[in-house]
């Protein structure tokens, strides 16, 4: 499964659609013939694709095929796969509908983070193929700005100052971006596969008895022993220890990042 990256379009281009509701007021004055398709439903089209078949199926003649037209017809409202691809990812993100300047949000700056933790973890599972979607390159669209908006507002709260408020919501967005598309990609290999990783581990066993050495990994040992009575460490299956790594880490970030205001 090859990852994909956004932000390879032209970049005026991209950003003109990428923000088109904005002008969209300017462009409904604008004389002609009326479009055949509007270019959210080309997005919406091409993200059903994503969700249904992965990523790779998104493709223009795809989507055009899917609407009923031609692939040519398709570039008359998006110009290319580069440009098409950062619509989709930008339009997800705005899917979490995290609050707004003004907007009623929890209380308590932690329960913001995990607002934002809890949104886009949903957002992955929603949409799977965002794991393979590298976005090093951000499309800079309304759906980014929200949620770069939204933790820095939350940092700012707690009382940081600019410099280390940017700093830290920088690090809880890498920790929780990255967490969810990892949980999305564990998604995606156990349904490709039909199998899970807990069969996975299973059918690999044999470590433990016939290639596991006890005095070579002392420490491993110690914790599948302490663990080994009570179901916790090893012993639980690997979504619910991935989940419970998950939240001691965001815990310990949030409390490093209180411990500084």
């Amino acid at each position: 499964m090859t990852v994909q990256h956004s932000g390879g379009g032209p970049a005026a281009r991209t950003l003109a659609l990428l923000w088109r509701k904005q002008t969209q007021r300017a462009a409904t004055k604008a004389r002609g013939r009326k479009p055949t398709l509007q270019l959210d439903t080309v997005v919406d089209t091409a993200v059903a694709l994503a969700d249904e078949r992965g990523i790779a199926a998104a493709s223009m003649g795809n989507v055009a095929k899917a609407l009923g037209v031609g692939t040519m017809t398709l570039y008359t409202y998006v110009p290319s796969k580069e440009e098409l691809l950062d619509l989709m990812v930008d339009q997800v993100l705005l899917e979490r509908g995290l609050p707004g300047p003004g907007e009623d949000r929890p209380a308590n700056w932690r329960a913001q983070v995990g607002l934002y933790s809890d949104e886009t973890r949903a957002m992955y599972s929603r949409h799977p193929w965002l794991a393979r979607v590298s976005t090093i390159r951000p499309p800079i669209g309304p759906g980014m700005l929200a949620a770069r908006e939204y933790l820095l507002s939350t940092m700012f709260a707690l009382g940081l100052p600019p410099a280390r408020a940017n700093l830290a919501a920088l690090a809880i967005a890498t920790y929780v971006d990255s967490a969810a598309g990892g949980e999305a990609e564990s998604d995606l290999i156990e349904r490709s596969t039909g199998q899970t990783h807990d069969a996975w581990w299973h059918e690999r066993g044999d470590l433990w008895e016939h290639y596991f050495d006890v005095d070579r990994y002392p420490t491993m040992t110690a914790v599948w022993n302490d663990g080994a009575g009570d179901g916790s460490a090893y012993g639980d299956g690997t979504r619910e220890v991935t989940a419970e790594a998950y939240r001691y880490g965001l815990d310990r970030l949030l409390d490093g990042i209180a411990a500084t205001a």
